[in-house]
């Protein structure tokens, strides 16, 4: 089997290498000849962990290649997927389809003999009928069907996500574009993933779904959280004593400053589109996308609030910026709203991330760039978490506190214990749970 990949972003780059892996013969398409060249010679774009050995292992075995034509790339596949951008579109919130619609024409263009046309990226409800009717426009004697295949790739895991998926969707009417995903998925079939083939509205709309009750699910969790710190509760138990009930489960109920990424933000904007469309609006969802961005600038707030309700003149350490660890992705992070709403308060923010700097760098600005955490510390008024990667959960906390200026720690994560923090002399704040002021040292009497 041969598969074209339409764009080497973040869903095209990983699911063209996962492809390969399953002994598919992949080529990956993509305008951008300086991103091509830079994979051709080996450099990948973005930090996912494995995905770089994954395609040098494929590159070398003849299975994986890259370029920038499309037509020969195209014409030699049994099935194209397209996985192009599909940005928020400004003003309404809804996806912009330009490159999805764009690509679908110079495949029409290319496609030689029975071809499978895949929707990777995701993309509203319609879709797929659009890009068919761009190709019976273009190609009336074509033979082809279309189909969508969302992906459900968390960044930081994407490779066994793809590998070892929950389940997979199919969207498509045709036996013969479904015998083709058949084929495309055979190892999956082989390890008993559930399959669900659906129509190709359903499909689409499922991504949308799944991405919106998850991202409520983090709403909800922060919502609660804020509850907690009123009454004196701890979010942490909280969300265990809920998520140990199976009908709920455990996972996005973690507090924090809001989610973010490429997904979350973008898909939840997305199907409040779709429905306001469809005439059927989604409030929830609606509540989950305003309450998510005032949570964002709400954080910048409780770090003020740590330092005394000023930090004009003082200096901040931000700890994480990319929007989750394991990542480079700087799209949509709450920092992004964070470190600037610092700034205009009158703070110097000297900040560090293990992996997103020179994402970061390309969208902030004014910031004092550290080499590593305890740089970032130095001379600093306080010290903030912003993101949980796993170099800034065993802080050497005495270094830290003789580092400070101020001995002020604010976890949006939620990765320390307070009491633990506080012995180790700092006043500690976090989400949704009390608040804990340093402990006195203890002076023992001379001779005792």
């Amino acid at each position: 089997m041969r598969v074209a990949m339409i764009g080497t972003g973040y869903v095209g780059l990983v699911s063209g290498a996962c492809f390969s892996e399953f002994g598919l013969d992949v080529t990956c398409v993509d305008k951008d000849r300086t991103k091509i060249a830079a994979l051709i010679a080996g450099s990948v774009p973005i930090y996912e962990p494995g995905l770089a050995d994954l395609i040098a292992s494929n590159v070398e075995a003849g299975r994986l290649s890259f370029t920038t034509d499309l037509a020969p790339a195209v014409a030699a596949a049994d099935a194209v997927f397209i996985a192009v951008g599909t940005p928020s579109r400004r003003g309404d919130g809804d996806a912009d389809l330009t490159y999805v619609y764009a690509a679908a024409e110079e495949i029409a263009a290319a496609i030689d003999g029975y071809t499978v046309v895949v929707t990777k990226s995701t993309v509203p409800v319609g879709t797929g009928r659009e890009v068919e009717r761009i190709f019976r426009k273009a190609r009336p004697d074509a033979a082809f069907d279309v189909a969508s295949n969302p992906e459900f790739l968390r960044e930081g895991s994407a490779i066994n996500d793809f590998i070892r998926p929950d389940r997979v969707v199919v969207g498509t009417e045709s036996e013969r574009a479904r015998d083709v995903l058949r084929r495309i998925y055979r190892p999956l079939f082989l390890n008993e993933t559930p399959v669900l083939f659906t129509s190709l509205e359903t499909a689409e709309l499922i991504k949308y779904a799944a991405n919106s009750f998850l991202a409520t699910k983090v709403m909800f969790i922060n919502e609660i959280a804020d509850i907690c710190e009123n009454v004196g509760a701890d979010i942490q138990l909280v969300a265990r004593g809920i998520g140990l009930d199976g009908r709920i489960g455990s996972k996005f109920l973690h507090a924090g400053p809001g989610y973010g990424g490429s997904c979350f933000p973008k898909d939840t904007m997305a199907l409040t589109s779709i429905a306001r469309r469809a005439g059927a609006r989604s409030r929830i969802v609606e509540a989950v996308v305003a309450g998510n961005m005032a949570r964002r600038e709400a954080m910048a707030e409780r770090i003020v609030a740590a330092c005394g309700g000023s930090v004009a003149g003082k200096t901040i350490a931000v700890l994480g910026l990319t929007f989750k660890p394991n990542t480079d992705d700087m799209r949509e992070a709450p920092s992004l709203s964070i470190v600037p709403a610092l700034q205009r308060a009158g703070a110097t923010v000297r900040a560090f991330d293990p992996e997103g700097m020179r994402e970061a760098k390309a969208v902030l600005s004014d910031v004092v760039w550290c080499e590593g955490a305890y740089e970032a510390m130095t001379g600093a008024d306080a010290l903030a978490i912003l993101t949980e990667w796993n170099e800034f959960r065993a802080l050497d906390l005495e270094r830290a506190r003789g580092l400070l200026s101020n001995p002020i720690l604010v976890d949006l994560r939620n990765i320390y214990r307070p009491d633990e923090v506080s012995a180790a002399g700092f006043d500690y704040y976090s989400i949704g749970r009390p608040s804990v002021r340093r402990k006195p040292a203890v002076v023992r009497a001379r001779g005792a």
